[in-house]
């Protein structure tokens, strides 16, 4: 099968480039009447594929796809181009034919059989990527997954240590305990409830979209007591490991505007991992700070082994760990959450940490304008 001349003629609908269009393809008429070649006229809006895989940026454009080397002209002055190239090409035809006498090898493919094998090719592309976003779909579910065993447990714990109380309380004593202490107790068990059931609602729909945002229900918040609370809460783990609790947390402090039930989520997630990965007898410094006149800062510091620099962005992308840390219980997907919750109230969170010294876990808030 003899070599031929191979040509792509890229065209749009715009009105004012019909008359090249008409132009150029005339003049191709005229020759096909002298010379043998293939071409096929291409729609850009019909067939971007091919746009994008010949690099066109203008139209109309001519392509010379065979014999090769690929050669494009364009522009306004298309027929003016060709009439130089014309005679190039038909010598280059000429050299490719001579060069594959007696080759047994099938001679170059039509033009139709290319933008054939370029299209498979385009949707082999495709399918690669639908198949990559699957997987990283499927790995997200097993990562939400995680995160609503790690992120339950502490208001589970919370309603089960209520309820236990209610239930030794009644058993020590004869009488029915106080009926403020059933209130308290009562309340604290279906606060913790509640809180269970919004995280459920939110993280399975951020699971819907990961790049999705919480939906947060921001009110004002008094911070410094939610501290305080959360201090005492604390009391019995950082007995355990004999760590000292160093702790700034300002009466006068200003409100902010935040989902409290998402911000205990996420001070509950920074000191856990601070009494975690403090070993036994060290200091961990939680702090609350009015930074500006628009943020409150808040801050939980351990004196743990530090987080290498390379490594402080990833510690907040989802299922992450260090090394040294994968025989510590945990998903590595807290701070994962934590950064979730606070770019949804549209402030930051991020670490500062030096090597073998300890790190520090900083996120702000918005204050409350009344």
């Amino acid at each position: 099968m003899s070599v031929s001349l191979q040509l792509l003629l890229f065209v749009d609908e715009r009105s004012s480039s019909q008359e090249h269009i008409q132009q150029i393809r005339s003049y191709l008429q005229s020759l096909k009447e002298e010379y043998s070649f293939e071409l096929q006229v291409v729609p850009v809006k019909k067939q971007p594929h091919l746009v994008e895989h010949f690099r066109v940026v203008a139209t109309p454009a001519l392509v010379k796809i065979s014999p090769e080397p690929k050669q494009t002209i364009a522009g306004s002055d298309l027929v003016t181009q060709l009439q130089q190239y014309w005679q190039q090409w038909q010598h280059s035809v000429g050299q490719q034919s001579f060069a594959e006498q007696g080759d047994s090898s099938e001679a170059v493919s039509s033009v139709g059989n290319s933008a054939e094998l370029i299209r498979l090719s385009e949707e082999i592309f495709h399918l690669k990527k639908e198949k990559e976003e699957l997987l990283e779909q499927l790995q997200f579910k097993d990562q939400v997954l995680a995160m609503l065993a790690h992120d339950l447990r502490n208001p589970l714990t919370a309603a089960s240590m209520a309820l236990e109380t209610l239930e030794m309380a009644q058993a020590q004593e004869e009488s029915e305990p106080s009926a403020d202490l059933q209130e308290q107790l009562h309340k604290q068990a279906q606060s913790q409830f509640h809180i269970m059931n919004r995280m459920i609602t939110d993280i399975l729909q951020v699971a819907k979209d990961k790049s999705a945002e919480l939906q947060i229900q921001p009110q004002k918040l008094d911070l410094h007591s939610l501290g305080e609370e959360l201090v005492s809460q604390f009391e019995h783990s950082l007995q355990a490991k004999s760590l000292q609790l160093e702790k700034d947390l300002p009466k006068d402090l200003p409100a902010v505007y935040a989902d409290q039930e998402w911000i205990r989520q996420v001070i509950v997630n920074l000191l856990e991992n601070a009494v975690k990965y403090t070993p036994e007898g060290g200091k961990i410094h939680f702090s609350m700070l009015h930074r500006t006149s628009q943020k409150v800062q808040v801050s939980v510091c351990d004196t743990g082994s530090g987080i290498p620099e390379e490594k402080r962005e990833q510690i907040f992308e989802g299922h992450y760990r260090l090394k040294r840390d994968e025989s510590k219980e945990g998903y590595g997907i807290g701070l994962s959450l934590c950064r979730r919750a606070i770019r949804a109230h549209y402030c930051q969170i991020w670490v500062d940490s030096t090597p073998h010294q300890g790190s520090c876990f900083h996120f702000t808030l918005p204050v409350h304008r009344s």
